[in-house]
């Protein structure tokens, strides 16, 4: 039932398309043995941040961040920081290595890039033009 609201929150951002969110959850809620993790961060009016994450396929122990996302009326109060501090909590409660994240090379994502920054993240790699023409894919790597 929160997925509407999910979607305008994610649109709020202005750096995810929501419409990816119905196949990105389905396999969440069709298969019970799914590892992908969901977190909604509520203040009591529904919920202002999301975090989705999963198990790297081909790898022992890391697992990336495929989306974070924080209503814009709700920036700069701590809670993408909060969603990261417990993703990572509970990934490190679970023996995980490595916590991987991709995001743009656009200047629209600086603040993006600067948050996993903050957060002790370290660029990793780049790929030029990985998105489209002028837009890289930036990655950002932390051991847990």
């Amino acid at each position: 039932t929160d997925l509407p609201v999910l979607k305008t929150l994610i649109d709020s951002s202005e750096l995810f398309p929501s419409e990816m969110l119905d196949d990105m959850i389905a396999p969440f809620f069709k298969d019970s043995a799914s590892q992908d993790h969901w977190l909604a961060y509520d203040i009591g009016v529904g919920p202002v941040g999301i975090a989705y994450y999963a198990p790297e396929q081909m790898a022992e122990g890391t697992w990336n961040l495929y989306l974070i996302a924080v209503h814009h009326n709700q920036r700069s109060k701590g809670i993408g920081a909060a969603l990261m501090a417990q993703v990572e909590k509970s990934l490190t409660d679970q023996g995980a290595r490595i916590l991987i994240v991709e995001t743009s090379g656009l200047e629209a994502f600086a603040r993006t890039r600067k948050f996993y920054r903050e957060l002790g993240y370290t660029e990793e790699a780049r790929i030029r033009e990985f998105y489209s023409a002028g837009d890289d894919k930036v990655v950002f790597w932390k051991k847990l």
